[in-house]
């Protein structure tokens, strides 16, 4: 007990982190930073190369769909309609 009865009374002076709660938040926090510092790498597939031999099939014989268009809104959506149809 301090000399100031009115410090006892506050939760933040006698409340006293338990060890499983710092080794918890310990593993959240480094969870966090590997997570974080995953983003930064360069992505798996560049932009302008074909992903599988045939999306390169496509695109020699101009039946190559976009992998992404712009809808009405701006937003960019996968173009799933254009790359499932039967090619001719």
């Amino acid at each position: 007990m301090t000399r100031f009865p009115l410090l006892n009374r506050l939760w933040f002076v006698r409340h006293r982190p338990r060890p499983m709660s710092r080794v918890a938040s310990c593993a959240m926090v480094g969870c966090v930073l590997m997570l974080g510092l995953g983003a930064c790498s360069k992505p798996l597939f560049p932009a302008g190369q074909p992903r599988t031999q045939y999306d390169r099939y496509d695109l020699v014989r101009n039946q190559y769909a976009p992998q992404y268009v712009t809808d009405e809104f701006g937003r960019q959506r996968p173009n799933l309609r254009a790359r499932l149809l039967p090619k001719e």
